[in-house]
């Protein structure tokens, strides 16, 4: 398996300003420097590192730039992180707009993936309905991910209409999206991250690793927090997926480098035993 880390950990996760007011431009960033986060990254031994669709957007009009960062750490930008409401009809065209838009950029730069979050909570509640539009939408964002050459992966995330194992089973028979488990969202949501990867084996096109305390709450490096990551592991060798492990922390009050070394030793260790 590879390892990669997310640069989410680098400026924490915030929606572009133009958002407010437009949703075809409300693409996920971090304010951190790409430049810091991908040398962080490649320094501590990571190959693979994945962005926000905004972050890529600023380099949309300078692209040498971002790719040279890249190749001089020798860190391959493996994949990208969206997300949108997917349940109002009224809004989704321009939902699909920005996605179609991050797939061209995400394929441009050279990843390989596309990580989608999203299902909106209704002030009255979620329907069966909500449901079935999450699952067709979704659909949509398959069909443009592979219009790229790109796989493309729900990720299941706290504040959504798919947080815990219940909401997830509702929603895995309504598309045929790619699943990527992150473990800290689905044992904050109430679920066992290992039994949810060996229940959809075969849907799993992406993993995302980081640890999760519940009292009090917090989302910590690979080792420090509650999470049985032998059997995460070994979960998703069962699953025959052999490919990138995304570790992630969307924030940490030291160092992130420091972050990103923590779960690495913590990883490898695990990965040889």
């Amino acid at each position: 398996m590879k390892l990669g880390y997310c640069s989410i950990t680098w400026g924490g996760v915030v929606g572009h300003p133009q958002g407010v007011t437009s949703v075809k431009d409300l693409f996920y960033m971090t304010h951190g420097s790409m430049r810091d986060a991908v040398k962080d990254i490649a320094s501590v031994g990571y190959q693979g590192v994945e962005m926000f669709d905004g972050n890529l957007v600023e380099y949309a009009e300078k692209p040498e730039e971002l790719k040279e960062i890249l190749s001089s750490s020798g860190v391959a930008l493996t994949s990208v992180y969206t997300g949108a409401n997917f349940i109002y009809a009224d809004i989704l065209p321009d939902e699909m707009h920005r996605i179609h838009r991050a797939a061209e950029l995400a394929a441009g730069f050279g990843a390989e993936r596309l990580v989608v979050g999203g299902g909106a909570r209704r002030a009255a509640g979620t329907t069966d309905e909500d449901y079935q539009r999450l699952g067709g939408a979704l659909d949509s964002v398959a069909d443009i991910a592979e219009s790229f050459g790109l796989s493309a992966s729900y990720h299941p995330h706290l504040s959504t209409i798919v947080e815990g194992p219940e909401e997830l089973d509702r929603l895995m028979p309504l598309t045929r999206i790619g699943f990527c488990p992150d473990t800290a969202h689905l044992a904050a949501g109430g679920a066992d991250p290992a039994a949810v990867i060996r229940k959809y084996p075969d849907r799993i096109q992406h993993v995302h690793l980081k640890d999760f305390q519940k009292d009090p709450f917090n989302f910590l490096p690979l080792g420090q927090g509650e999470l049985d990551f032998p059997d995460i592991i070994a979960a998703i060798r069962e699953s025959g997926y052999d490919s990138w492990l995304m570790v992630e922390l969307d924030n940490y009050d030291g160092d992130p480098r420091a972050a990103a070394e923590i779960s690495k030793k913590y990883l490898e260790k695990l990965l040889s035993s």
